[in-house]
């Protein structure tokens, strides 16, 4: 069972295709209710309260505009990559939390293959901060989470 400030444990992608490739037919698959019909404002919701953090902390640590955080949790906008990014960076996410909410955003996760995702990835994965993962992306002549070009 998962403490109060811990996700409870998700199966990875990689068993579950092994599981679905496996079934003998789709629906032996889907009967053994692998399968998440689960939101971005769900996601969200339960990754806040298992951090115990405030809506107004995370938008603090994000430095995203509080109204348009606050329709996200709702469901009533979308993110976008380099805002659900700073979203997830908030909220101290793990780098498998981030691809989580990257997909369920629906846009692109990040890939170690591109030099600024290779960055974040980095950032994320040694706890930096929305503000610390800035600045390396600028120390590094890539384009920041806020759209700031570095300097040529």
């Amino acid at each position: 069972m998962a403490e109060k400030n811990e996700m409870p444990r998700e199966r990875l992608t990689g068993e579950l295709l092994e599981q679905l490739l496996n079934a003998p037919t789709p629906e032996a698959y889907l009967e053994q209710d692998l399968v998440l019909d689960r939101t971005l404002p769900d996601y969200l919701e339960q990754l806040r309260s298992a951090r115990g953090l405030k809506r107004s902390e995370i938008i603090r640590a994000s430095g995203l505009n509080a109204t348009f955080v606050y329709d996200v949790f709702k469901g009533k906008s979308r993110l976008g990559r380099d805002n659900a990014i700073m979203l997830a960076l908030g909220m101290c996410c793990t780098l498998l939390e981030t691809q989580r909410l990257l997909r369920l955003d629906g846009v692109a996760e990040l890939w170690p293959k591109v030099r600024r995702d290779a960055v974040i990835i980095w950032c994320v994965e040694h706890g930096l901060s929305r503000q610390q993962t800035d600045d390396e992306l600028y120390r590094l002549g890539e384009k920041t989470l806020f759209g700031t070009n570095p300097l040529a």
